[in-house]
């Protein structure tokens, strides 16, 4: 089954209209629950006036950040400093506010409607003060001789290069369910997702809850990228309302919610020099950022510039680095992940600076980045850097043999040669080429247990959550590969924290690595107990059994042996195992993109040709699902480079508050990605040689369109700023 392009699991619920999204669920006896936000980016709060909202009809309760002044800020999930504990954010603000879309308070009502009619009783009197930038903290990292380096170089670029803010606009809204479980006394979290065991354990401490009385429900999901599933104000909310009226409370965002109150993401500047010598050779970067954290400091901590900063190099054998990262706090709406975090933007960075040396030197940027790739004799390579928890050692790739596919599946100079062509004729067309690395497959554990029932099916239970990757599918074809079995016949339960005592979720393209690897040794595990009930039942030694077509005989006598399932049967009715799969690196994958683009002369606006993505995941379980998470993030990559914005007035009032101001790619702007998938390298830190691919198609769009761009237009290093807009582009030629 490994290697197939089956199709998936989850498909048919979707499309046969049977999955249950949280707008689906509802109990008896429901409340709705609606945020009053701040209408000012900062100010101090001189009251909260709520007494007209008390008296309305379908009024449940109201509640303001005094009433709720015991439960803790928020902490972080994952890279946490004690330079950005004051950075916090609170559930409802209390004495201040500091970014337009900040919880100041709650209604409950009986019906959602009523709610938001009610929440618009609640009058905020808020006192405005001047906007405060905050440096929070700086991150440092560096390797190599970087200053000699410079001393000794032929050519010293200087540039400076701008990604502005967008974020991940999933088609389902947030939103989330409590409900008191009168049987169990457990508070049940409907529609919990992505992180659910850390949300279910993080809301139980929050709220001085027993640990586990908080059980998480994952429902099918409209789409994640990141940013869905962080523990957000909204979700303890709704869980501190529900205790407290010991009733299910529902809330549901709408879209002008999610642009301003869900993780923004991107927002960097960047400084950069790099010492070039007259080869094209790249001997030092030393790149310093600014990265716009927001007003708060959320769950998600430094992850965003630290990955910036460890992933910078990329592909690329850099004998010197340095980066100076400062992380700014600034009241915008809070920032965290999206799909490629901190590489979209470090690859386009870097990228830059490979084009610039190339056109410094006079040489093609094909030939200037194989002559700067770390060799494939080089692998495992240590990048003397290190980021979540863990060192970054690339651990398998072959990235000039990826360039080479790449280079000639386009048809690199035949190609190169028509485009010359109709730019001689007035065609205002280009090619670019960006190369990239991802990480994936972040430990530390996934846990993960088999049982296979009386009738021959298997149930897999994981603690990794489902965000539309195709993880049922994915696990099932696994386990039905070892066991030698129909992967339909295979039910992966997933989401469900009274099911399975701890998991990590979904996130940072982990599952496939982490899950999978633990599904394979949880095989393994459940095969060994089968043999080891066999050799009672045959009545034969261990040594002289055999696992063959989902049963075990003895070798050499077809006629003696048991299936799973009948030795299921004689058990009791259930064959069980489980196993955990560990690790302390990451694995990282690779790819390169090529797009052609068409700028019209007269507006600037561009149109993408042909785009092609050339990704090394190291072993494909199902090459259909990885096509198409390249091509959805080839999608979001496009959108962010070419269209995507948040924007704010001088006050720190958005700008973009729906559809009408938020510019998304549509089936008219985003072409049929090619994708060249490839498994050359295999990596050796797990049993499957899986490596992560939900983040490839994003990471270098910004990179390559930006070349192509320049090609197009003719100006060399133009694009210096994402996303690119026709406006930019037509000052450019001028």
């Amino acid at each position: 089954m490994i290697g197939e392009s089956v199709r998936r699991l989850e498909d048919d619920p979707l499309l046969r209209g049977r999955a249950r999204f949280i707008a689906d669920v509802s109990f008896p006896n429901q409340a709705h629950l609606r945020v009053v936000r701040s209408e000012v980016a900062r100010g101090l709060i001189v009251d909260i006036d709520v007494s007209e909202a008390l008296r309305a009809d379908g009024v449940i309760g109201v509640w303001t950040g005094e009433d709720l002044a015991s439960v803790p800020l928020i902490d972080f999930r994952q890279i946490g400093y004690d330079e950005l504990l004051p950075y916090r954010q609170p559930v409802l603000a209390r004495g201040s506010v500091r970014y337009v879309g900040e919880p100041v308070a709650v209604v409950v009502a009986e019906d959602a409607y009523v709610a938001e009619d009610i929440a618009e009783l609640v009058i905020v009197d808020i006192e405005p003060h001047e906007m405060e930038p905050i440096e929070a903290m700086v991150l440092e990292s560096e390797y190599g001789l970087v200053d000699k380096a410079f001393s000794e170089a032929d050519h010293v670029l200087e540039l400076e290069f701008t990604v502005g803010r967008h974020s991940g606009i999933p088609m389902e809204t947030r939103g989330l369910l409590a409900r008191p479980d009168p049987d169990s006394g457990r508070l049940e979290l409907h529609g919990a997702s992505k992180v659910p065991h850390y949300t279910c354990a993080a809301i139980s401490a929050m709220l001085d809850l027993e640990p586990h009385s908080v059980v998480g429900r994952e429902c099918a999901v409209g789409g994640g990228f990141g940013i869905r599933g962080e523990l957000y104000p909204e979700d303890v909310l709704v869980a501190w309302a529900a205790l407290r009226l010991n009733r299910p409370v529902k809330w549901i965002e709408d879209r002008r919610e999610h642009l301003i109150a869900a993780n923004h993401s991107r927002d960097q500047r960047h400084r950069i020099r790099a010492a070039v010598n007259r080869d094209g050779l790249i001997t030092a970067v030393d790149d310093e950022f600014w990265y716009d954290q927001g007003a708060y400091v959320r769950t998600h901590g430094a992850t965003v510039p630290s990955l910036t900063a460890a992933m910078l190099p990329g592909p690329y054998a850099f004998p010197a680095y340095r980066s100076l990262g400062h992380i700014c706090l600034s009241n915008k709406t809070p920032a965290g992940t999206y799909r490629a975090p901190g590489r979209f933007e470090a690859t386009f960075v870097c990228e830059r600076v490979v084009e610039a040396a190339a056109h410094l030197v006079g040489l093609d940027p094909v030939s200037v980045r194989q002559r700067n790739l770390i060799s494939v004799d080089a692998m495992p390579c240590d990048r003397q850097l290190a980021v979540l928890g863990t060192s970054v050692v690339l651990d398998s790739g072959d990235y000039s043999r990826i360039l080479g596919r790449l280079v000639g599946h386009i048809d690199f100079e035949r190609l190169d040669r028509e485009l010359a062509h109709r730019r001689s004729k007035g065609e205002l067309v280009g090619l670019g080429i960006a190369m990239f690395v991802e990480k994936s497959g972040l430990g530390p554990f996934e846990d993960v247990q088999i049982s296979v029932r009386g009738d021959g099916s298997v149930e897999v239970v994981t603690g990794a959550a489902s965000v539309g990757q195709g993880v049922e599918t994915v696990v099932a074809q696994i386990c039905a590969d070892d066991l030698d079995m129909d992967y339909r016949d295979v039910e992966v339960v997933h989401g469900q924290t009274d099911r399975i005592a701890r998991g990590m979720g979904a996130f940072a393209s982990r599952v496939t690595v982490m899950t999978g690897s633990a599904t394979r040794l949880a095989t393994d595990a459940v095969k060994g107990v089968a043999l080891d009930r066999a050799s009672d039942i045959l009545e034969a030694k261990a040594e002289d059994l055999e696992y063959r077509a989902g049963a075990i005989g003895v070798r050499g006598q077809p006629d003696r042996s048991l299936t799973l399932a009948e030795i299921a049967s004689a058990g009791g009715g259930t064959l069980r195992a489980e196993a955990t799969f560990d690790t302390d690196h990451m694995t990282y994958p690779y790819g390169a993109h090529a797009v052609v683009v068409e700028v019209d002369p007269h507006t600037g606006a561009v149109e993408i040709e042909r785009y092609v993505v050339a990704y090394d995941v190291g072993r494909a379980i199902n090459p259909m699902l990885i096509e198409g998470q390249i091509q959805g993030g080839a999608a979001q990559g496009i959108g962010g480079a070419l269209f995507e914005e948040f924007l704010y007035d001088s006050l720190g009032q958005p700008l973009v508050t729906s559809f009408m101001d938020y510019l998304l790619p549509t089936a008219s702007e985003t072409p049929l990605v090619e994708v060249l998938l490839s498994e050359d390298a295999p990596s050796p830190l797990n049993p499957l040689g899986v490596k992560g691919a939900g983040e490839g198609g994003t990471n270098a769009c910004g990179a390559a369109l930006a070349a192509a761009i320049d090609q197009a237009i003719g100006r060399p290093g133009a694009v210096t700023e994402l996303p690119v807009t026709p406006s930019m582009i037509k000052a450019m030629m001028k």
